[in-house]
């Protein structure tokens, strides 16, 4: 039985009515009167010089309004990180990948402003490209950014304790390499915006965003307008996965076009032009080093990374020590090493996807201490559950555990799926194999250097009592955040969720730095229930004084006022609130005093009842360079297990079942925290099982869609357990803690340790293709044979 009212059950989310009967407006369903339509210019090639631009010919053409190019809108770097601004709206002198922009237009239809663009005539002087990170690392290998040489974005070299004196006291050295491949996020939604720039000198840009703080900082730097005059929405969006975390070409092109005509301008992208923006997971190389003491105790780790970056930094230089960072934890571990390198090459930008730098880092690791569990004749949960953290630990690299349900995790995952049961009593072909996952619950710092709060809200209560109006600049992509809100509003007011309407999505609403590093149940939870619980004591304080009762003698609960001692006589009250609604129905009469009478004195007493919460970090972390990345309030944790069968004579796997336990603090909405877990797991299975984004030799994408670039279907999803951990974050509000992407951290080497169970042999390379496997198989068993 819960505590709460309206926190930790199942609630319907708000968005559910407007999603199921259609109402639900995405960005392609805005549209204005006298709208013109944008379109990209883009790179044939993947590494050029420009040598000319000529624009007559589309600007000629019937129907386009302008034509916009680098000498139109200047060349303002702009980016993720202000350490790596590296991009600019259009090239000038050269292109580095294929898909980067060149121009832009704007016509009275999007078959027009298309021919138009392709009217663009550009001379190039082609130049050779590196398509790899070997090729981008060789010696006299051409330079994609003059400023950052060696074609390095960023180097990352940190070591925390002693590692090499931590393998001299080793048992057991166990050392390996593993690569993932590049992907797309896959969301059903391609990227769009429209931009108006009205007669005030305002723009307003709607975008399907999932950072509209971020997008306006961007929008206001490259245009030069004050950030005042940039108002950012987000509509409803069809799911972002990180990539949609950043400011775009095509958001900027439309508003330099919209302030250029003085009408609004559209933009969206197609299902390839999504490839070539990218800004997904990289592909990583890891190479990873554990010592362990004989009883399993681990002692130290050495790892080096290499990060296939693309283009430009997007993301990358955080990627970059992220993959590092969060294998600090769960585990006890005092001496670990880390040397990565994001290294640029002729493709499209790399950014952050859903467990942004973990995911491949913590595959490799995971399958490592397997093998290790393996030599030692350890069970692999025994194996980790003797290094664990505990809540209170603080890692070798200054991350502090708060709270960590990870032994429950391990324990209820391990019975649910009857592990010892199955564990090694598997017939040839079938296997299970488990592992565990740890992400951060938000970052600790925002992505550019300030001191402000990460989020603000507000709540107002409507002036004839009875609504409690959320409002939040944060962005509810599809997550269910604005019913997490809701609730937490509701819980800490004491009234329904149905008495709470929740805005948000706009820029004009307060700061949020958006949705991203699984930050806003914590982060812009705490800022609602402190709006909340504001708006509800200054209701109190005016009941204290109309009825002289102290405040703290009062509170509210399922929208009525909870008298804690004798109860005051508050019929003059309820007379008031009667008179003034003289024939309505459903009037109070003998129930107890209600928050909509409460809320409409308090109105009479003040005017408007307004309450305001914000939210930033406590300081965290070491002082070491780097030492901000990985850092966060707190930690999510999860482990999971995977069954598979194999067949044998073909290499296809079947993943038959998956368990998973999830520490998310409390769970505010448990059936969208599920959600959230079986979403992790769908898209970890995709990228152990399918996903690889291909080119050719001249760097072109060439599975650019959503046929050709295989992602699971619900044909080939299995049943999923899913079994949710509270530790009751004490950072958190109400003890909550993230969700969104810790749970994908285990399915990768779960996937890989459960197919070494099935046919006895280590993939080191993804995506675990029936080819791969095979040969995989048919290697090992003509190494048997030889030896």
């Amino acid at each position: 039985m819960s505590e709460y009212d309206v926190i930790n059950s199942r609630l319907s989310r708000l968005d559910t009515p407007d999603k199921a009967t259609g109402r639900a407006l995405f960005i392609d369903d805005i549209s204005f009167s006298n709208m013109l339509y944008g379109a990209i210019l883009q790179s044939p090639l993947p590494h050029a010089g420009i040598i000319n631009i000529d624009t007559s010919a589309a600007e000629k053409l019937p129907g386009v309004k302008a034509v916009i190019t680098a000498k139109d809108v200047g060349t303002v770097k702009y980016g993720v990180s202000p350490a790596r601004y590296d991009e600019t709206l259009f090239c000038q002198d050269k292109v580095r990948y294929v898909g980067d922009e060149i121009a832009a237009v704007a016509a009275v239809d999007q078959a027009t402003a298309q021919e138009a663009v392709s009217l663009i005539k550009v001379d190039y002087e082609e130049l050779p490209a590196v398509l790899s990170v070997e090729e981008a690392l060789a010696e006299g290998a051409p330079q994609l950014h003059a400023e950052y040489p060696g074609n390095y974005t960023a180097q990352v070299h940190q070591e925390f304790g002693d590692v090499k004196a931590g393998f001299e006291i080793c048992d057991l050295i166990k050392s390996s390499t593993f690569v993932n491949k590049r992907q797309d996020a896959a969301f059903i939604e391609p990227p769009g915006c429209v931009a108006v720039f009205d007669l005030h000198g305002a723009l307003t840009l709607y975008s399907s965003t999932q950072v509209p703080h971020y997008v306006q900082r961007t929008v206001a730097m490259v245009t030069g307008l004050p950030v005042g005059k940039v108002r950012v929405l987000k509509p409803y969006v069809g799911g972002g996965f990180g990539i949609k975390a950043s400011a775009n070409a095509n958001e900027l092109a439309a508003c330099f076009l919209s302030m250029k005509t003085g009408r609004p301008v559209k933009m969206n992208l197609s299902r390839e032009q999504v490839f070539k923006l990218c800004r997904a997971r990289h592909q990583f190389l890891h190479k990873m080093t554990t010592g362990v003491k004989k009883d399993g105790t681990l002692v130290s780790l050495e790892h080096e990374c290499y990060l296939d970056g693309g283009a430009y930094s997007s993301f990358g230089i955080a990627t970059v020590y992220y993959a590092g960072s969060l294998l600090g934890g769960p585990y006890k571990l005092q001496n670990m090493k880390y040397d990565g390198y994001r290294v640029y090459n002729n493709k499209p930008p790399c950014g952050a996807q859903r467990g942004h730098g973990g995911v491949a880092a913590r595959a490799a690791w995971e399958q490592q201490l397997d093998m290790i569990a393996e030599e030692l004749g350890m069970d692999p949960f025994d194996l980790r559950l003797k290094n664990m953290m505990q809540a209170g630990d603080v890692t070798c690299n200054d991350l502090n555990m708060s709270s960590l349900g990870m032994e429950e995790c391990l324990q209820t995952v391990q019975d649910g799926s009857e592990w010892k049961k199955k564990k090694g009593r598997l017939p040839k072909g079938k296997g299970i194999g488990m592992a565990c996952g740890f992400f951060v619950s938000g970052a600790g710092y925002p992505i550019y250097r300030s001191d402000t709060y990460h989020c603000t809200a507000i709540v107002k209560l409507a002036e004839d009592g009875g609504l409690a109006q959320v409002y939040t600049a944060s962005a509810e992509i599809g997550q269910g955040s604005d019913t997490a809100f809701g609730m937490i509003a509701a819980e800490a007011l004491g009234v329904p969720l149905s008495d709470v309407r929740v805005m948000s999505g706009d820029t004009d609403m307060g700061v949020d730095l958006g949705a991203y590093s699984s930050r806003q149940t914590l982060m812009t939870g705490h800022a609602v229930k402190e709006a909340a619980e504001d708006v509800k004591h200054q209701v109190l304080e005016v009941l204290s004084k109309e009825l002289s009762v102290p405040v703290q003698d009062m509170s509210i609960k399922k929208g009525r006022v909870v008298f804690h001692r004798q109860e005051p006589d508050f019929s003059e009250l309820r007379t008031r609130y009667i008179k003034e609604h003289r024939g309505w129905t459903d009037n109070p009469k003998d129930e107890p005093l209600t928050f909509r009478e409460a809320s409409r004195i308090a109105y009479l007493a003040r005017g408007s009842i307004v309450g305001t919460g914000k939210y930033k970090p406590h300081e965290l972390g070491g002082k070491y360079k780097g030492a901000a990345v990985g850092t966060s309030p707190a930690y999510g944790c999860s482990a999971q297990v995977v069954e598979v069968e194999v067949d044998l004579e073909t290499g296809q796997i079947r993943i038959e079942k998956m368990t998973d336990a999830h520490d998310c603090g409390l769970a505010i909405n448990k059936t969208s925290v599920e959600g959230q877990m079986e979403g992790s797991l769908s898209m970890g299975l995709g990228e152990a099982m399918f996903e690889e984004v291909k080119f050719d030799a001249r760097g072109r994408v060439i599975n650019a869609d959503l046929a050709e670039y295989k992602i699971p279907t619900a044909v080939d999803m299995p049943p999923i357990e899913t079994i949710v951990v509270e530790s009751n974050e004490p950072n958190g509000p109400f003890g909550a803690k993230e969700v969104g992407e810790g749970a994908i951290m285990p399915t990768i080497p779960a996937i890989l340790n459960a197919v070494y169970d099935a046919v006895g042999v280590r993939i080191f390379e993804l995506p675990l293709t029936p080819e791969r496997i095979y040969t995989a198989v048919q290697d090992y068993h003509e190494r048997q044979k030889a030896s």
